[in-house]
């Protein structure tokens, strides 16, 4: 369905939900309000003189021009013609793979420069945590950058949304605590998460109706890791341990 967005000189005209959306993204990608109309024009249009890109954008016209120069300056169009004047855009799929390859040079970047000013933690530093909001986080990141393997077990809800966020391939271990040795105090549910053999995190949830706070701990120990590891095999061959 399409709706009539207003330019700036007064000029409406039909754009969709998918256009509206797509210039959002553009300029979150670095384009101004713009230029993101511009390409999206154009890319509409195939190839247009300056004055019906203007008209589909909703651009004015004393600003199509310099507008399509910027685009052009990125790469993004291309004169095809001189009389009459026409621009045609660079295709979308070229500019998403150029994006892309920018976006990972920079995070590349941006890895490296970060390495240097804070080192990998030592292996024995263990972070509190507190709070349920923040424990789910840091299990939900962790489970998403998993590369090799997943143990989990305790607290079927997160449990469950872990699962779902594991990605495809990685090795997962998923068992319930049932029928264990307790490890939490009364009130509390426990939950335990181990990650590549890197990275683990033991939590502690408030039952319902319980007095305090969710808290817990993150660690890099291989220690830890391996004992929470082994735990969540055993649990997943005890009877109860199947969920």
């Amino acid at each position: 369905m399409a709706f009539p967005w207003a330019g700036r000189a007064g000029t409406a005209f039909p754009v969709c939900w998918d256009d509206m959306s797509a210039v959002i993204h553009l300029q979150a990608l670095g384009l101004t309000e713009y230029e993101a109309r511009a390409y999206t024009a154009l890319l509409a249009l195939g190839r247009a003189v300056p004055a019906r890109v203007a008209r589909q954008a909703g651009i004015p016209r004393p600003k199509i021009y310099e507008t399509l120069e910027r685009l052009e300056g990125r790469g993004l169009a291309a004169r095809v013609g001189q009389n009459p004047l026409e621009y045609a855009p660079l295709s979308a799929r070229e500019y998403l793979a150029r994006a892309r390859r920018s976006f990972d040079d920079r995070l590349g970047a941006l890895d490296r420069d970060l390495s240097r000013l804070a080192p990998d933690p030592a292996p024995e530093a263990v972070y509190h945590l507190y709070g349920e909001a923040a424990i789910r986080s840091l299990c939900e990141d962790l489970t998403l950058n998993a590369r090799r393997s997943v143990y989990m077990a305790g607290d079927l809800p997160l449990g469950e949304r872990l699962e779902r966020l594991t990605p495809r391939g990685v090795d997962l271990h998923r068992a319930s605590l049932s029928g264990l040795p307790a490890i939490a105090a009364e009130g509390q549910r426990a939950f335990l998460l181990a990650r590549d053999g890197e990275a683990a995190v033991i939590a502690h949830f408030i039952e319902e109706g319980a007095s305090g706070e969710a808290h817990g701990v993150h660690t890099h120990n291989p220690v830890v890791i391996h004992l929470i590891e082994g735990y969540v095999q055993l649990a997943a061959q005890h009877p109860a341990g199947s969920r």
